[in-house]
């Protein structure tokens, strides 16, 4: 497909959810641009972004596009049936605003987006899968496929039923192998099994797997290697079989160099580094800490405008803190925005998350910071 195949030794795919910000919160696109100039330099070319992802494609049009030649890259973008689409105009619109806002005059890659089961009937009710083969029949599009965060009976399911899908996009990274609310072994290898090469998404789980817990940091401080632990990750997803690109959405210049220092020319694991990956593996067990990637899904249709990651990452943050600084940094978060004791329970949160996190028992818990 294109620049891309599964047997390509660069993986790396560079994704453009977390983009670097600027004090005021917009996005800075001349550290983006920089990122992308490196990227393209050592043999990158997929760039990831989506119509959900707010800033992102006006960001890309600026860093990438309107800079080097339409022909040097690939560029995947995504449509989504959320919560906030209730209509097939609206859902289609979103291609053309997303043309509109990259201004690249085609898509190489384009994705049904975040596609699980509070969702997927969406697709079908506005014909959207008949939509992405005319857009390519008419040249806008060179390939299509879905992003999916569900369990393997749905993806077989979808698989089967559209047959002509290219790609899929799946959520695959250690902590998750075999997390059976994500699926991330047996859903790679249903795609396997359907000639269907995989785009994989967070590798490093929203970024925890780039800064772990300490009792999964102590396991890999043990090798000595001088790698980072966000290292880890992505070699471990980029070894595995029927990869068409590891995305990895970057935030810095800084992790942009780290990345391509060990992924341009990628060795895949040995069987030594996969005994490592399994002691990590099972101190991720061990812990309970909130699975929250920070995706922020779960936050665009809270009636109570609850900033729920914020409040999670306060939960996970207060083991060995003294209990008045956790309280002081929830009050910090929920300020002028809803608490965890303002959950209604409809359950918009639980239908939107891509981790299947149970929001409102979890909520229920943190409701512990409001107490004086």
């Amino acid at each position: 497909m294109d620049n891309y195949s599964t047997d390509n030794k660069f993986k790396l795919g560079f994704g453009l959810m977390r983009l670097p910000k600027l004090e005021d919160g917009s996005i800075d696109v001349e550290q983006t641009a920089q990122m992308a100039d490196l990227f393209l330099q050592a043999g990158g070319t997929y760039f990831d972004t989506a119509f959900a992802y707010p800033g992102s494609e006006e960001a890309i049009r600026k860093a990438l596009i309107e800079r080097h030649p339409r022909e040097s890259f690939t560029l995947a973008t995504k449509l989504m049936c959320n919560a906030e689409i209730d209509s097939e105009e609206k859902a289609k619109k979103e291609f053309e605003t997303s043309l509109e806002r990259t201004q690249a005059g085609y898509f190489d890659y384009y994705l049904l987006h975040a596609i699980q089961r509070s969702n997927y009937q969406k697709y079908d009710d506005y014909h959207i899968w008949d939509y992405v083969k005319e857009l390519k029949a008419k040249g806008l599009i060179r390939h299509y496929g879905f992003s999916f965060h569900a369990d393997p009976e749905l993806l077989e399911e979808l698989l089967q039923k559209h047959p002509d899908v290219e790609f899929v996009q799946l959520q695959i990274n250690y902590a998750d192998w075999e997390n059976p609310g994500v699926n991330s072994k047996l859903n790679l290898e249903i795609c396997k099994k359907h000639g269907k090469p995989v785009v994989v998404m967070e590798p490093v789980k929203g970024g925890i797997l780039a800064d772990p817990i300490d009792s999964v940091k102590e396991i890999f401080d043990k090798e000595n290697n001088g790698m980072s632990y966000a290292s880890w990750a992505l070699r471990f997803v980029a070894s595995q079989d029927n990869i068409l690109a590891v995305l990895s959405g970057m935030s810095s210049l800084d992790q942009m160099k780290d990345n391509l220092s060990f992924m341009t020319d990628m060795k895949k694991m040995d069987e030594h580094e996969y005994e490592v990956i399994h002691k990590a593996q099972a101190a991720i067990d061990a812990d309970q800490s909130i699975a929250c990637t920070k995706c922020r899904y779960c936050t665009k249709g809270c009636p109570m405008n609850i900033p729920i990651p914020d409040i999670f990452n306060v939960e996970n943050r207060k083991k060995g803190q003294p209990e008045f600084r956790s309280k002081r940094e929830y009050a910090i978060v929920t300020l002028h925005k809803g608490k965890a004791s303002d959950c209604i329970a409809c359950g918009q949160c639980e239908g939107a998350c891509p981790q299947h996190l149970p929001i409102i028992s979890l909520l229920e818990q943190c409701q512990v910071f409001e107490d004086q």
